[in-house]
Parts: structure tokens; sequence; C-alpha cells
């Protein structure tokens, strides 16, 4: 996916007036360019590097009079993009489970939520330094801005911003993180996170101690 902000300065643009359009359904380049009043070249342009950025893509061809077009869509990933619903709804959700739940069965729950999110993702590869950035810019992708430290015998996943902040800084919501490290790491992670002061994340990943003392 690429850097695009789905701003209302980005509807206002010719790519994102393609971005709305085919919100309702796909479209050819020739429904595009009558829908905009521009030219099929214009809306070329901007096809190729909306694909370019993920944004969109081909779905199979439309049969015409004269020739079949390519049909265009959004790529499934864009319109969770696109709600501004999810972080609302996501921290009402946290509310009501605190709400519901013993803090050991909140933290379990969310735990379990962290594992089955990391099993969904591939796993990374090299030593333990090469996973760690992984996780990093994993984390980034995922809308954090975290970097990784070394401290003697531990790594330091330090963030800058929470991407889950919406649920109010919650202790639940940094084990499920820690738990997804966990399992992409395969050691032990403990979350270090500061939720008083902006909700800065932070999580420890101790070296193993032959690695340590290899690495000494």
């Amino acid at each position: 996916m690429g850097s695009l902000s789905f701003t209302d300065r980005f509807f206002a643009s010719t790519r994102g007036r393609i971005v709305s359009r085919l919100r309702r359904g796909d479209a050819t380049v020739e429904e595009l360019a009558a829908h905009l009043g521009v030219t099929d070249n214009a809306v070329r342009a901007q096809l190729a590097a909306l694909e370019r950025d993920g944004i969109v893509r081909h779905e199979g061809l439309r049969r015409g009079v004269r020739k079949p077009s390519h049909l265009y869509r959004l790529a499934a990933t864009v319109e969770p993009l696109l709600s501004r619903l999810y972080a609302p709804m996501f921290a009402e959700l946290m509310r009501e489970l605190t709400l519901r739940l013993q803090p050991e069965e909140l933290s379990a729950t969310m735990r379990a939520v962290g594992q089955r999110l990391a099993d969904s993702i591939p796993p990374a590869h090299g030593d333990l330094a090469s996973r760690v950035q992984a996780a990093s810019a994993l984390l980034n992708d995922l809308g954090g801005v975290t970097e990784v430290e070394r401290h003697g015998g531990e790594f330091v996943i330090r963030g800058y911003s929470c991407p889950l902040g919406a649920a109010g800084g919650q202790r639940a919501v940094c084990d499920a993180v820690e738990s997804l490290l966990q399992v992409l790491l395969g050691t032990p992670v403990r979350e270090r996170c500061d939720r008083e002061n902006g909700a800065r994340c932070c999580f420890e990943v101790s070296l193993p101690a032959a690695a340590d003392a290899a690495e000494g």
C-alpha cells in the first residue's frame, strides 16, 4: 500500500474522485472518464499511479460493442482505511469488555487476539536483531512510529505514537501487542508502555543468554 493519505484534499483531486467512484462499484476507463469529465488518457495516468500504490487493481473485462474494456476496482485492503468508524468502535468495544470482564480475563482475551493476529502474518527470518527490526517495521506499517534501540543485553522497540491510542491507554491493549511481538520474534517480550503521557509504546526484547554471551 502506498503512502497516500485519504484526506478531504485527496478526495478533491482527480485521483480521489476515481477512488470515490470505484467505491460505488467496478468501472472501465471510459466510464470513469465520463463520470469525471476528463479524457481517457488522464484517467489511465491516474489509474497507473493508484495501481502502483496498491489502491486499485484490474478486475476482468467488460464486453463492449467494439472491444472488451478493462474493469477496475478498489483493492480489498482499501475500504477499511477509508472508514472513520474503526477507531471509535474499537474504543467502545474495549470499554465494554472492561466492564464485563475481570482484569485477568481481559488480559487473556487480548493476548489471544494478539496471537491470532500474529498467526496471520508471515514470520520474520534472520537473527534476532533482524527480526526485531522487522517487527518494528510491521508496527510502523500498522500506524505506529517506532524505532529499535540496543541497551546491553536487550533490544527495545520504542514507540512515539500508539496506533491503538483510541482505546484510552488500556493495559490490555498493550498485552495484545506484547503477545503479537512474542509470537513474531519467538522470544520473551515485556511491555513497558507509558500509558500516562500520550500513550507511548515500549517493548523490551531480551537476548537469549547464549546469543548475549556470543555478541558480548
